[in-house]
């Protein structure tokens, strides 16, 4: 199981699969062909389905500038791999090609060539929330004292700058207005509801602020701004907002979120690690019920919660999504994505308290969910499997398409 630098990613919107990864990889391929003249890429699949929506040209075209780049889009053809796969060709003047390359964007911004193997340098000795939660027991650590032992000291200084994106993500989001980018013609609405919440008295329901710090967030990711995946650019404002929520309510130092943050990144982890965390591979439940799961964790951590209501928490979180379709209307990361930060958030909010009443105890374990979620997901026909190709995707359609 790879360290937290590779689940907790900074970058820009609108998506780690369709715009992080590909940019990365186009930048790679560039500096591999300095002497190319013009390249070509060809994606498949999902990435190819909702590419334009998702930004994944303008990413590939901006790594690969100033040199011109040839776009070929092939979404009824799916590589055998994963559903995000590309090929870039780099080329000389006469176009003949002086290199290859295939490569699959599988969650979270993470790349994989074609023909190897999901290699990465593990840290954790443990791969499952059974074995963790024995060895925990045993030794008397918590969850985050787990991943401190795993990672070494060293991790609190990228959490750090983790934390710092993440608030200066619902910082900016809570100030900007005006309209999303992409033709939807939906307006921000994470200061209107800050506002309007600030106006009744701060705290009219016992969520707070915390609906306007989600969608503070996950606006920030539809405008391409600045964020951290957790797990993922799409299910981006789920945990920052829980964390600045709790912030608010309980007296918490800066020392006591981060290892929140470390709880909530070994939950993730788990799940990338023993399932996925693509909505291209098993539907939003992988991103949005992977964040309600972290966000979960740390708020039960926070609540003061014991390893197994931590557990249970994060079942609950990801549980509750079970079956979740990816379905973005015209690929773009809002309609539903953004509004689902925010329930997603809330319900998170709502798997802490319950597990913080309970002794821990319950019947199905985590790992048993994240098992089902993983076959749920490769059940799920491919139209739900951001494609855009069905469920709200085709329900509602640009005025400009009528």
């Amino acid at each position: 199981m790879e360290s937290l630098r590779f689940l907790y990613r900074i970058g820009h919107g609108p998506s780690s699969s369709h715009t992080m990864a590909p940019g990365r990889a186009a930048e790679q391929f560039g500096e591999r062909f300095p002497n190319a003249v013009s390249f070509r890429v060809t994606l498949y699949g999902s990435l190819a389905a909702t590419g334009r929506g998702h930004l994944t040209d303008a990413a590939i075209l901006d790594a690969l500038s100033p040199r011109p780049v040839e776009l070929v889009w092939q979404a009824d053809v799916v590589l055998p791999h994963h559903p995000n796969g590309m090929d870039f060709a780099a080329l000389d003047e006469a176009g003949n090609s002086l290199g290859d390359w295939r490569v699959y964007s599988i969650g979270g911004g993470a790349l994989l060539s074609e023909g190897e193997e999901e290699r990465s340098v593990s840290v954790y000795p443990l791969t499952t929330m059974q074995d963790i939660l024995k060895h925990c027991t045993r030794t008397g650590k918590t969850f985050w004292e787990f991943v401190e032992d795993c990672e070494g000291p060293e991790i609190w200084s990228y959490l750090t700058e983790v934390h710092r994106v993440m608030q200066e993500s619902v910082t900016r989001g809570l100030h900007d207005e005006g309209v999303l980018p992409g033709g939807l013609g939906l307006a921000r609405r994470a200061w209107t509801f800050y506002r309007k919440i600030k106006l009744g008295g701060g705290h009219p329901t016992r969520e707070g602020y915390l609906p306007a710090y989600a969608l503070a967030v996950a606006e920030e990711n539809a405008t391409g701004g600045l964020i951290v995946t957790a797990p993922t650019c799409g299910s981006s404002g789920v945990l920052p907002s829980i964390l600045r929520h709790i912030h608010d309510t309980v007296d918490t130092s800066r020392t006591h979120l981060l290892r929140a943050l470390a709880t909530a990144g070994l939950v993730g982890n788990l799940i990338k690690t023993n399932a996925s965390i693509s909505g291209a591979e098993v539907g939003c439940q992988g991103e949005i019920g992977t964040a309600c799961a972290m966000a979960a964790a740390a708020a039960t951590q926070l609540m003061g919660g014991s390893i197994r209501q931590i557990e249970y928490a994060a079942e609950m979180g990801l549980e509750h999504h079970l079956g979740l379709t990816c379905d973005p209307v015209n690929g773009l990361v809002q309609i539903p994505c953004i509004e689902r930060n925010a329930f997603a958030a809330m319900r998170a909010l709502d798997c802490a308290t319950f597990a913080s009443y309970s002794d821990g105890s319950h019947r199905i374990s985590f790992d048993e969910v994240v098992k089902v979620m993983k076959q749920t997901g490769r059940d799920l026909p491919h139209l739900y499997r951001e494609t855009a190709e069905g469920g709200l995707a085709i329900t509602y359609r640009f005025p400009e398409n009528h």
